[in-house]
């Protein structure tokens, strides 16, 4: 059995009837999993859990998430669908798991409900995908996303984002090159698909770091992972121009 279908399986013994639908996102739907993708399942629920069912939830996707070759991270996202239908922004998560907190939650931390900017694309790209594991087709349970949502979900990542820039370069500018594409066109696009958009538009001088963060996301595993003292030293300078062309962009939106 794959991970997604056991996440699916997972949620449905947890949730009950209270599970609407379980539908795969990410790259599994926008392009294809690489070596170091997550699997990513957002789940529509009918009421928030109680404390009892994200324990449940929590040891579950414990065990079936993972970061070997032979075990993928998963990003397991719960939704209410009244807070998400109709839509408005911001919106609220139930409950959220990513392997990147695994510490947490073997301390102790279970997930709680919060405002979550970012399920505005996550929420888009499932309607994009449309691939139930279980329930209706997505557009019968979900509102699009309006593109202005996209593109506010899109800037409010970024803070957090750079506060990781040392120690997950290769993801920091990736996810910037998405969020460059995405308030330049509207359009929500793989890792890698957004990164060639931004290497046609970037200065020749920009292109090198982020082509190295392409091919590592293409190609490796985080443990294989390498950088060059000369990249090293490129990122920031990258960083700063993505950052201005995407200023520019807001700018001008801002004046329209």
């Amino acid at each position: 059995m794959n991970q997604a279908q056991e996440i699916a399986d997972l949620v449905d013994g947890v949730l009950g009837p209270n599970a609407i639908g379980s539908y795969l996102h990410g790259s599994s739907v926008l392009g294809e999993l690489r070596p170091a993708s997550d699997v990513d399942v957002l789940v529509v629920s009918r009421r928030s859990m109680d404390e009892r069912a994200r324990r449940k939830l929590l040891s579950g996707v414990l065990r079936i998430s993972g970061s070997t070759n032979q075990i993928r991270p998963v990003e397991l996202t719960v939704v209410v669908q009244c807070e998400v239908r109709p839509w408005r922004y911001p919106p609220n998560c139930d409950f959220l798991f990513g392997e990147w907190r695994r510490e947490e939650y073997e301390a102790g931390e279970v997930p709680l409900p919060e405002a979550m900017p970012d399920l505005a694309l996550l929420i888009a790209t499932t309607l994009i995908g449309d691939h139930p594991l279980t329930g209706p087709r997505p557009a019968q349970i979900l509102d699009p996303v309006p593109q202005a949502d996209l593109v506010r979900a899109s800037l409010a990542g970024i803070p957090n984002l750079l506060g990781d820039l040392d120690s997950d370069a290769r993801n920091v500018l990736l996810t910037l090159a998405r969020i460059w594409t995405t308030v330049a066109t509207g359009q929500i696009k793989s890792k890698d698909a957004a990164a060639e958009w931004a290497l046609a538009r970037l200065p020749s001088e920009h292109c090198a770091v982020l082509e190295h963060a392409r091919q590592l996301y293409i190609n490796c595993l985080y443990p294989e992972e390498r950088w060059s003292n000369a990249l090293r030293d490129r990122v920031r300078p990258h960083v700063a121009c993505v950052l201005a062309e995407i200023d520019q962009l807001r700018t001008r939106t801002a004046r329209m």
